[in-house]
């Protein structure tokens, strides 16, 4: 049974998958809408009454920045599509409390970024081209998803940062340059998510992917984020931290 207290904070499709995985953990959640359920619900952070030892973020891109100026507890924050101004605001937060951020909590999709990042630096240098695809639910607000920059920040980290980013290339008619990864994005129905990495050299193709079949996956990632953040000192983590540990 989980030890850790825990707030979440958004009650969306993973927040309801969070309080489902981590059962009688969630002490509390906050959420401007009124949701019943086995714990108290706070329309404002500031209004949660409730000790706890961990907040796991599944809010959205707008309401990060105003969580981080106030939470005072370690973070695990799992939403995507932040803004650069947010994420320098996360990292100067992470300066006083300790803080988990990551594009994807499935530990699947976390080992596959160490996977793809290797598998390029060998092959891209001996010309396989790198594209990344990924397919959401048509609900989902961001695109590129988050998994998607996860996976290409990865591989161009491993490639010496020398990698541009190309979303759409119906803007220009020009051959495919030397040094784009492309990321395409699709969306339609429920697909929880797919990411696939395609090295694609002459004469052969090459293809890691990773499809998340529930949103438990991440959910359980979260969880286990939570578990390794409460006691941690005062800075910014990724999963790899996690996976390393």
């Amino acid at each position: 049974m989980m030890k850790t207290r825990i707030i979440i904070h958004g009650l969306g499709r993973l927040g309801q998958a969070v309080a489902d995985v981590c059962g009688d953990a969630v002490v509390a959640a906050v959420d401007t809408t009124s949701i019943s359920g086995n714990f108290p619900v706070f329309k404002d952070l500031d209004k949660c009454d409730v000790s706890a030892d961990v907040i796991i973020d599944c809010s959205h891109a707008d309401a990060v920045s105003s969580l981080i100026r106030n939470a005072s507890l370690p973070l695990v924050i799992c939403t995507t599509g932040l803004s650069g101004a947010t994420l320098a605001a996360v990292a100067s937060a992470a300066k006083n409390i300790p803080i988990l951020l990551s594009a994807n909590m499935s530990l699947g999709v976390n080992v596959i970024s160490k996977l793809a990042a290797d598998a390029a630096a060998v092959l891209n240098p001996a010309g396989f081209d790198v594209e990344i695809i990924e397919a959401h639910h048509n609900q989902k607000l961001d695109a590129p998803s988050g998994t998607a920059a996860l996976l290409a920040d990865s591989i161009n980290k491993a490639l010496g940062g020398k990698m541009k980013y190309v979303y759409d290339r119906s803007q220009y008619l020009q051959k495919r340059k030397e040094n784009e990864i492309g990321m395409p994005a699709i969306r339609g129905g429920s697909i929880v998510g797919e990411h696939t990495v395609i090295l694609a050299g002459q004469g052969e193709v090459v293809e890691i992917t990773h499809r998340a079949l529930s949103r438990e996956i991440f959910a359980r990632g979260a969880a286990a984020a939570a578990e390794f953040i409460k006691n941690k000192p005062a800075g910014l983590y990724t999963m790899d931290d996690l996976i390393s540990n």
